[in-house]
């Protein structure tokens, strides 16, 4: 993956994309920190005010629809699970806008490994404001 990123990062050179893997990558550990606590609020704060998120069956707008709605699957069928992502790649479109898509899976409560048929593929799209990586859209999908 690192290869690809800094093949692609064009502005800064390798030491500025390795940095803003890095700061992207960041995000998922905290929104799975944040998961895995059941914080609804902490969860949504690294999406940007405006974000998208689209599920099979769910489409949520801004930041404020996605604190509810996650607050009340923490509270209700998430409670205890956590979010686990591997980055299959991130790539930069520009130096402020990054698409990283992500193999990732929900591991609930008593589970040590969530099965093989409920992984998801996964496209975000980040963006960083005023110097932070906020998460701009975020589409899911079964593996297949």
């Amino acid at each position: 993956m690192s290869a690809d990123l800094h093949q692609q990062a064009e502005p800064g050179g390798v030491s500025s994309a390795q940095d803003g893997e890095r700061a992207v990558l960041a995000v998922f550990h905290a929104t799975s920190g944040a998961w895995a606590d059941g914080d609804g609020a902490a969860f949504a704060d690294r999406y940007a005010e405006n974000a998208t998120v689209i599920l099979p069956g769910v489409h949520l707008r801004g930041r404020a629809d996605i604190r509810k709605s996650m607050g009340d699957a923490f509270a209700g069928p998430l409670k205890g699970s956590k979010r686990v992502h591997t980055p299959q790649s991130i790539r930069f479109v520009a130096e402020d806008v990054a698409v990283v898509v992500t193999r990732s899976a929900t591991v609930f409560a008593g589970e040590d490994t969530p099965p093989p048929g409920r992984w998801e593929l996964a496209t975000w799209t980040f963006a960083r404001r005023d110097g932070r990586w906020l998460v701009e859209t975020y589409h899911s999908c079964p593996a297949g």
